[in-house]
């Protein structure tokens, strides 16, 4: 395919110079170290309906890292002979395909959805996409701050928006010293809420979700949490859950009546048993979400509201480690080691140079 594009433009008497990328690939999946690698690919081309984006940072997430690894939902099968990993993203336009009318070459974006059931994510120099999968990053916004919006910000902005309206109300932030809970504070405090309780377990997060702006940070592991919780707010209208299923009864003890529920997470339960009557006569809204797969509607709504809070300073970025892109292999095992707060980004080193 390159030898005939090669040879048409060599007959209208023009010659080019090959172009190519630095990025990371794996081939099977098992440790970050034994199948990450730092290798040259063509700069991708533009089809119809694409933009291409000049990355300047790409966020690793835990979901990125399963993937790799073949671990929770994931299996040992590869989609594709070869991937290119990562979700999440943030750079400049370079390439704007002729039906694109909603982006220009120039444009600071960040990218969502990169990786997902896609050969080639954001773990590259470069990076082709619906021009629907890009999203405008405001001035306010660091290239590292927008590595961290596509699974993360996204995750909680929909969390927050999703259920019963948090203007005045009080929410209940499970895992507040996370990546996706630090967000979610800062962003129903931004929404209006009243107070904001958030739940961690060490003291660094603990201190992360009181940074953020929690009213109240309790100890998820102490003795009789939902009592804990009564006493600090009398009653949570909408809660935000890394872990349902763990978590199931908690919630139907101190949720008010018509309260809502938004879940993106239950890894240690897989399998939950629901405490349905409880939660049915308190008329209680469950709604689990994975931010891959929101509709369009909800996306939009929170991209806006992301984008509404950046411009006035609601949301910070808070970058734990970064890493330059040959480094992949250890920023994964940062990922998959834990213990720290905040989120692990790769800086692609020679792009960054000229647009800090």
């Amino acid at each position: 395919y390159q030898h005939k594009i090669l040879d048409n433009l060599f007959k209208k008497g023009k010659a080019i110079m090959s172009k190519s990328m630095y990025c990371i690939i794996y081939r099977e999946k098992g440790d970050a170290s034994k199948v990450l690698e730092w290798v040259e690919r063509p700069i991708p081309e533009i089809a119809s309906g694409e933009v291409r984006v000049r990355l300047m940072t790409s966020a690793v997430n835990p979901s990125d890292v399963k993937m790799r690894g073949g671990t929770g939902n994931n299996t040992a099968a590869m989609p594709f002979p070869e991937i290119i990993p990562h979700s999440d993203g943030a750079g400049i336009i370079d390439a704007v395909a002729n039906d694109v009318t909603t982006h220009a070459v120039g444009d600071r974006v960040y990218v969502y959805n990169a990786g997902w059931k896609r050969a080639f994510g954001s773990a590259a120099e470069y990076i082709s996409l619906p021009a629907g999968q890009v999203i405008p990053l405001p001035a306010e916004a660091s290239f590292l701050h927008g590595a961290c919006l596509g699974i993360p910000g996204i995750t909680a902005a929909h969390a927050v928006c999703s259920g019963k309206s948090v203007d005045g109300g009080t929410v209940l932030v499970s895992g507040g010293g996370g990546v996706v809970g630090r967000y979610a504070v800062q962003m129903a405090k931004a929404a209006g809420a009243k107070t904001v309780i958030a739940t961690a377990s060490t003291a660094l997060s603990m201190e992360t979700a009181r940074q953020a702006g929690a009213d109240h940070v309790l100890n998820y592991h102490m003795d009789d949490l939902a009592t804990a919780i009564m006493d600090a707010t009398g009653g949570i209208d909408h809660a935000i859950e890394s872990e349902f299923g763990v978590n199931a009864d908690m919630l139907a003890a101190v949720l008010n009546e018509s309260g809502s529920i938004t879940s993106y997470g239950s890894a240690l339960a897989m399998r939950p048993e629901l405490p349905f009557y409880p939660l049915m006569f308190k008329n209680i809204t469950l709604s689990m979400m994975l931010v891959y797969l929101l509709d369009q509607a909800d996306r939009r709504r929170a991209v806006n509201a992301i984008d509404h809070w950046l411009k006035n300073h609601n949301i910070s970025e808070h970058i734990a480690l970064q890493y330059p892109l040959a480094d992949t292999a250890k920023a994964h095992e940062a990922v998959e080691m834990g213990g720290k707060s905040g989120a692990v980004v790769l800086t692609m080193t020679n792009n960054m140079t000229n647009h800090q």
